[in-house]
C-alpha cells in the first residue's frame, strides 16, 4: 500500500487506516459487536484479540492507527502491540483523542459510557495519560467530537495549551467531528487560522448515507489539513448485518452493485470514501481479522462516477442519519 502526505505535517501514511473504537472496550454501538469479540470480555483475551487484528492490519499494509482516551483500553492495547512487535515511531502514524472520559467500567451496559468534557484540566490530564502509554509513537492528538456548543473552539486556555503541545512537544493537533453540524464546526475551526491557531487535521463522518460534510472537508483539504474519514460503514448499517426491514431495498441495491464489481458491500462503501479527492486516510473500524481482509479489498474496487451516481438515492437527511445512529444499541 503506497503512502501519501498527511496534509502539510511532513508525515506520510497509507490511505487506509485502522480505528480502535470497537476493539478497546466490551460495549460499542456497531451492529454485531458482541459476536466480533466472541462475547469474551476478559482483558487478556481482548488484548490478544486486538493484537491479532492489528497484526492483520499491518500485514495488509495499514500504517495509520487511531485511538482515543474514551475507547476503554484501546491506547493500552495499541501501545503493547507496538512494543511487542518492535514497531518504531517512524514506521507508523498514530493518532489519539482527548475530551471524553471512559466511564463504563468495562461493562456493556452503563448509565454513561463516556463523559464529554473539553476543559483545560481534562486536556492536561489526558495528554499525560496518552503520552504515558504511547510515548514517542503519538503523532496526532485530536479534540474528540468538537462541537460549537461545547465552546472548545472559543476556549483560549485550551487553544493555548494545544499550541504549546504543537511547539514544545511536536504533536500535531487535530479535531474530530460528530453530529449534524459537522460542517459548521469545521468552518469555525478553519477560521481560527486567522487568529493564529491552525489545526493540522480533521476527522469526520462521511459515508454513502451521510455526505453533508463534503464541502467543508474539501475546504480543509485545500487549507493543507489532513482529512481522516470515519464511520464509513455507518456502524454496520452499510454491511449485510443491517437487517432493518426499512433498509431492505437499499441493502439489495448495494449487494447487487457489489456483486457486479466482484466485491463486498463493506469494500464498496469504503471504496466510495477512498475515491473522495479530499480524503487523506479512510478508517476501517475492523473488529476481526476477517473484517480487515474484507475492508482492505476496497483498495481494488473499481470506483467510478457512474457507480457514485447510482448510489445517491441512499443519502439521508443528516438529522435523520444522526437520529438513527443515536438509537443504535450498545452491545
Amino acid at each position: 500500500m503506497q503512502t501519501k502526505p498527511f496534509g502539510t505535517t511532513g508525515l506520510a501514511t497509507t490511505p487506509l487506516g485502522l480505528g480502535l473504537a470497537a476493539l478497546g472496550r466490551p460495549g460499542y454501538i456497531n451492529l454485531g459487536h458482541a459476536d466480533d469479540l466472541n462475547q469474551n470480555y476478559d482483558v487478556a483475551a481482548m488484548t490478544a484479540h486486538t493484537h491479532r487484528v492489528l497484526d492483520a492490519a499491518w500485514e495488509a499494509g495499514i500504517r495509520y492507527f487511531d485511538a482515543a482516551r474514551s475507547y476503554g483500553r484501546a491506547e493500552e492495547f495499541l501501545a503493547s502491540w507496538l512494543i511487542a512487535r518492535d514497531i518504531q515511531p517512524d514506521e507508523v502514524v498514530v493518532g489519539s483523542k482527548w475530551g471524553y472520559t471512559y466511564t463504563a467500567a468495562w461493562q456493556i451496559e452503563a448509565e454513561h459510557h463516556e463523559i464529554k468534557d473539553h476543559s483545560l484540566s481534562v486536556l492536561q490530564r489526558q495528554t499525560r495519560e496518552s503520552l504515558a502509554l504511547l510515548g514517542p509513537h503519538l503523532d496526532l492528538y485530536q479534540i474528540h467530537s468538537a462541537t460549537l456548543d461545547s465552546g472548545v473552539l472559543d476556549n483560549q486556555p485550551v487553544l493555548a495549551e494545544l499550541a504549546r503541545l504543537q511547539t514544545e512537544l511536536g504533536l500535531h493537533i487535530g479535531l474530530s467531528l460528530s453530529g449534524d453540524n459537522q460542517s459548521e464546526t469545521l468552518y469555525r475551526a478553519l477560521e481560527l487560522a486567522e487568529t493564529g491557531f491552525r489545526f493540522d487535521s480533521v476527522q469526520a463522518t462521511w459515508n454513502l448515507l451521510e455526505q453533508s460534510a463534503a464541502p467543508a472537508l474539501q475546504a480543509a483539504h485545500e487549507a493543507g489539513w489532513a482529512v481522516i474519514v470515519k464511520e464509513v460503514l455507518a456502524n454496520g448499517r452499510l454491511t449485510p448485518r443491517n437487517d432493518d426491514p426499512n433498509f431492505a431495498e437499499q441493502r439489495l441495491q448495494l449487494g447487487q452493485i457489489a456483486l457486479a464489481k466482484n466485491s463486498s458491500i463493506d469494500a464498496l462503501a469504503i471504496a466510495a470514501a477512498l475515491a473522495q479527492p479530499w480524503a487523506t486516510v479512510v478508517l476501517s473500524g475492523a473488529a476481526t481479522v476477517e473484517h480487515v481482509a474484507s475492508n482492505a479489498a476496497a483498495l481494488k474496487v473499481a470506483w467510478d462516477e457512474a457507480t457514485a451516481e447510482s448510489l445517491t438515492n441512499l443519502i439521508e437527511d443528516p438529522a435523520v442519519y444522526w437520529h438513527t445512529r443515536s438509537q443504535l444499541a450498545w452491545n
